[in-house]
């Protein structure tokens, strides 16, 4: 998922275990009066990557408000109809799935753990068919019951009326028996919805797929299967009376500005061993800027929803200073940076001319204008180190990484050109990508490739601009700054949303390269359905070859995030569940 997005560590087949609770995350913690806000808004106890290896400020006390800031708007928050990272996160404490991830530090947050579903979902027919009971007492804000239709009907609105819910990932669509004919529940009059999601009774639900899919548990933790009530849906407006089936409920929502969470008084506490319920209120406020919020941060009275680091003036500062530096977790996000290059536009539909711009592109500049190694390492894969299926290896080397002029010019020769004007797409709220896209289009122009850069918002990338390629063939946008974490913990979680031409949508499509490569498709399903995690994980570096033999997208740097921990907030926990971010399940105040 995009800036997501969810990323691993280790094999798929290992993470699934049983359900834990908080008195296991919060095991061999910091004490709450270790993060104590010392009246600058540091916490210098604590110490520089604490949240990466425990909880920080671990604290059982209720009350206050905790208030998050971003930089933009969410592209949305229907769980439903989302696909950013951060959403992923915040939206689990009102919308709960089937599965999730347990709230713990770094590695450990990878672990998938029940939510909604009462055990992980019981596999047959070689992998084929999924059944989950749900847990007993479950109920929506209202008190009335949380059934297994709910969660039917969340997953055909969400995968199957693309134009009008066009923003989450489309997997159910694409591997449920039929799902290629059905039209959705917005199109479809009847009550019988998809016929291979089945619900004999109200705590069962049965997915019956068209192929084996080994890694299912973690397709059913994507905030898709969280349960939505059919008579309370209305579409795309949906997003303004979310019904809340988990801690928290929506007080108030004033689009493009902020939303309000108070406690869900019907939430039982009984038939949810993850949430806790802390804070008395939970505010998001939208279109803060970017500098207010990392001063918001450092002062302890907001905590940056986007979870992508602090700026790169206030890295400056904190890194310089051993105090402020000790409040910080830098840690891997299992993402990529990279720009796409659009395999569909001429004269990027000839390799020889994408791997002109692979030699071109000067790394070190361009790592140098994300904020330096703190923020990644120089990258030369699709995927990142710390996704299974990961093998080192350079395509496109050149001396020290700044790029190769000369070599790029007898690719360009090679595709029949002397030069190539292009325009390169980036978000206008995203300062370091700005920068970054501009070190490039500096590179660029010693191989005769002369690009421009074209600036939209966060909140329409993918819907107004990048994500839909007639925008982009009508605006000559051949190339695409992105940036990617798994959708799931597994080198197919991250790649198959990126790469499968499946995923290519009219528009919220991902697979910015267009890239439809019979050979990368037919591997990627092969590897979805093979049992052994070796097997899999070596077909994943296959298509990681793969693709850098097509040259579909240029690989950047493996993303690090520099998060500032704010003093007073408590239950602070880095995970790489969520690309680093801390998650956002449990986070209180000291602040009444």
């Amino acid at each position: 998922m995009e800036g997501k997005q969810t990323i691993m560590r280790r094999s798929a087949l290992a993470a699934i275990a049983a359900i834990g609770t908080v008195s296991l995350v919060l095991s061999g913690c910091s004490k709450a009066d270790d993060n104590k806000d010392n009246g600058d808004g540091s916490n210098k106890s604590a110490g520089a990557d604490a949240a990466t290896k425990g909880v920080v400020n671990a604290s059982t006390a209720k009350g206050g408000t905790v208030t998050y800031e971003y930089s933009d708007v969410p592209d949305s928050f229907d769980p439903g109809n989302t696909y950013y990272g951060y959403m992923f996160n915040l939206s689990r404490l009102y919308a709960r799935p089937l599965m999730t991830f347990k709230p713990a530090a770094g590695d450990a947050g990878n672990e998938l753990v029940p939510d909604l579903a009462a055990s992980p979902g019981e596999p047959s027919d070689g992998g084929k068919t999924w059944t989950y009971k749900l847990r007993e007492g479950l109920k929506y804000e209202d008190g009335s019951p949380i059934t297994s239709k709910d969660v039917k009907y969340a997953v055909e609105r969400s995968n199957f009326a693309r134009d009008v819910l066009s923003l989450g990932p489309s997997y159910f669509q694409q591997f449920l028996e039929g799902g290629e004919k059905y039209k959705g529940p917005y199109k479809d009059k009847s009550d019988k919805g998809i016929s291979s999601i089945e619900t004999p009774d109200d705590t069962t639900i049965v997915f019956k797929l068209n192929q084996a899919f080994q890694e299912f548990d973690y397709l059913v933790a994507s905030p898709q299967t969280a349960p939505v009530p059919k008579a309370k849906d209305t579409g795309v407006d949906y997003v303004k009376n979310i019904v809340s089936s988990g801690s928290y409920k929506f007080e108030s929502y004033e689009e493009g500005k902020q939303v309000t969470l108070v406690r869900n008084e019907n939430w039982d506490a009984a038939s949810d061993p993850l949430r806790k319920q802390y804070p008395d209120k939970i505010v998001v406020k939208l279109k803060v800027n970017s500098e207010t919020i990392d001063q918001d941060v450092m002062a302890g009275t907001a905590i940056d929803l986007g979870g992508g680091g602090v700026q790169a003036a206030t890295q400056a500062k904190v890194v310089n200073s051993a105090d402020l530096k000790a409040n910080t977790d830098n840690t891997y996000g299992g993402r990529l940076v990279y720009m796409a290059i659009n395999t569909e536009l001429a004269p990027f539909d000839k390799v020889e001319c994408r791997k002109a711009v692979q030699y071109a592109v000067d790394k070190v500049s361009v790592q140098t204008a994300l904020g330096g190694p703190i923020r990644g390492d120089i990258a030369t894969t699709v995927l990142p180190p710390d996704i299974p299926g990961y093998e080192k290896s350079d395509a496109y080397a050149t001396k020290d990484s700044k790029g190769d002029a000369a070599k790029a010019k007898e690719e360009l020769k090679a595709c029949g050109e002397d030069t190539i004007k292009t325009n390169i797409s980036a978000r206008s709220d995203r300062p370091q990508e700005i920068a970054a896209a501009t070190a490039i289009i500096n590179s660029l122009k010693s191989a005769g490739i002369e690009a421009t850069l074209k600036q939209y918002p966060s909140g329409k990338y993918f819907t107004d601009s990048a994500g839909v390629p007639k925008f982009n063939k009508k605006e000559n946008i051949g190339l695409h700054m992105m940036q990617w974490g798994a959708d799931w913990p597994s080198g197919y979680g991250f790649l198959q949303q990126i790469l499968h031409g499946d995923a290519i949508g009219e528009s919220g499509n991902t697979n910015l390269s267009q890239l439809n490569n019979a050979d990368v498709n037919s591997m990627l399903e092969e590897a979805i359905g093979t049992e052994d995690a070796a097997k899999r994980n070596a077909l994943y570096a296959e298509i990681d070859k793969k693709t850098m033999e097509e040259a579909a997208l240029v690989p950047l740097t493996y993303f690090k995030v520099l998060l500032y921990r704010p003093a007073g907030f408590t239950n602070l926990v880095s995970t790489a569940a969520f690309s680093g971010q801390y998650d956002y399940l449990n986070i209180g105040t000291t602040k009444k």
